[in-house]
């Protein structure tokens, strides 16, 4: 009997994503979303919104820049580059819908702390499925046919 591969979730981390670790995931995915608010995002404010120290969120604004995921000043705006972007699109979208389906699920208005603490373990196949049993669920919980 065959039972797979296993790994820590480190190494299904590193097997599945070996640049972007989940806390990068997690920087980017907020400088693209003040991006997408602001035009930009900044270092106080990402420190402020993800609850870390400002020097914390400057080391790692560097490793993002360093893998040209964003572009920086120092004591300046932050944005996405172009892969960034398309990047931390496919992140926003994943927080989006993965914080809906639990949302509809435990028929509540804020499921951002579940959502945060289950988005990096979503693959994007489970995710697209995701996607398609919202819709169902909705009109089965609505009584809509």
């Amino acid at each position: 009997m065959d039972e797979g591969e296993f790994r820590t979730i480190k190494g299904y981390n590193r097997k599945n994503n070996p640049t972007l670790t989940d806390a990068m995931e997690d920087y980017l995915e907020m400088i693209c979303r003040d991006a997408r608010k602001y035009g930009y995002a900044r270092i106080n404010h990402l420190a402020a919104a993800l609850h870390v120290k400002p020097s914390s969120c400057s080391k790692m604004v560097s490793h993002l820049r360093a893998l040209e995921l964003v572009d920086s000043e120092r004591y300046g705006v932050i944005c996405p580059t172009q892969r960034g972007w398309e990047i931390g699109g496919y992140l926003l979208h994943r927080h989006d819908i993965l914080h809906a389906f639990l949302c509809l699920l435990n028929q509540t208005q804020n499921e951002t702390e579940q959502t945060e603490q289950l988005e990096h373990f979503v693959t994007e196949r489970t995710l697209r499925n995701l996607e398609r049993l919202i819709p169902l669920l909705e009109r089965y919980w609505t009584g809509v046919e």
